[in-house]
């Protein structure tokens, strides 16, 4: 086989990988998944900014799929509350990594309430931003060392997006769904010399989600309480469903149990300090063949709320 032919085999089983790796995302589920959906639930919906009567600033932090190389890391730090009686503000920055493959960006969203009962209000969102993703050829095994289309260190396309949102909820409860990567952009991560020698660009592009998040605080008496919730995403052709449980004593220290239905269940374990510091942990317990390679998943969620000081604060 010459140089040339063994060029474009090279370019070929590139563009293989993209569509089994990152195009195969583009078919399944593209954003990054969050065990803790019902603590940073304004990184599923920005529609939940506002419903609380102060800001609050959330971190997420998982390493999914722990002792696979190149497996998933992610980072969310969101920020989010009620600016006036029917206007929410928020703002999200994100860093999802696997493997050679990474998506950076940030958002910003505005969020208006109105009552529809005494007790019931509405909220709609709209959410703006700029998405990064990059694919990082540091280290790559190749074939063909010689080939132009494999010379270089990243390459990189920016791309803005939107996310529409809304959230019905009272004082114990809340349901809404949100619709991220509104625009469906194509990012475009083929070469510009790829597409000069064969005129092909890349068909991977931003597919519609469709989120759907609630939960429900049921007091149980004066100390304990408990917050099922659920998460439901779909991406054609994939849906995962997700629900959780969490006991709640004397709205301090919270555990409980997640269950997604591929199988994979979660552990949670959480503090809340003088009312203003969260501290959450969540460990995955993997129920598929991937479980014979990774010991699970951890994720850690660190959260202060801007609340006005309680009486006891006061008196401190």
């Amino acid at each position: 086989m010459n140089k040339n032919k063994t060029s474009f085999m090279n370019r070929k089983i590139i563009l293989l990988l993209f569509a089994l790796c990152f195009g195969g995302m583009m078919q399944a589920q593209q954003l990054p998944q969050i065990t803790q959906y019902m603590i940073n639930n304004y990184a599923v919906n920005p529609a939940v900014a506002g419903m609380e009567d102060y800001y609050q600033v959330k971190t997420s932090i998982r390493n999914q799929w722990v002792g696979i190389v190149d497996a998933p890391r992610t980072t969310v730090l969101s920020i989010y509350g009620k600016k006036s009686e029917h206007v929410g503000l928020g703002g999200l920055v994100f860093n999802d990594q696997v493997g050679p493959t990474s998506r950076i960006g940030g958002s910003i969203s505005y969020t208006y309430h109105f009552p529809v009962s005494r007790s019931v209000n509405l909220a709609f969102a709209l959410s703006g931003g700029l998405t990064q993703f990059g694919i990082d050829k540091n280290g790559w095994n190749l074939l063909d060392t010689d080939d132009p289309f494999m010379q270089g260190n990243k390459i990189s396309r920016s791309v803005p997006d939107a996310t529409f949102g809304f959230n019905m909820y009272a004082k114990n409860w809340y349901i809404g769904a949100s619709i991220p990567q509104l625009l469906s952009n194509n990012i475009n991560l083929i070469d510009e010399d790829f597409y000069r020698d064969y005129n092909q660009e890349s068909e991977g592009s931003l597919a519609r989600h469709y989120f759907v998040l609630g939960a429900y605080t049921h007091k149980l008496n004066a100390f304990w309480s408990l917050e099922p919730s659920l998460l439901f995403k779909t991406v054609a052709p994939t849906t995962q469903l997700d629900v959780g449980l969490k006991a709640i004593y004397n709205e301090k220290l919270w555990g409980g149990l997640n269950y997604r239905d591929n199988g994979d269940m979660a552990a949670l374990l959480g503090y809340s300090i003088q009312e203003r510091f969260l501290i959450g942990y969540s460990y995955d317990i993997i129920n598929s063949n991937l479980s014979g390679y990774s010991s699970g998943s951890h994720e850690f969620m660190l959260g202060i709320r801007f609340s006005p000081a309680n009486e006891s604060e006061i008196i401190e």
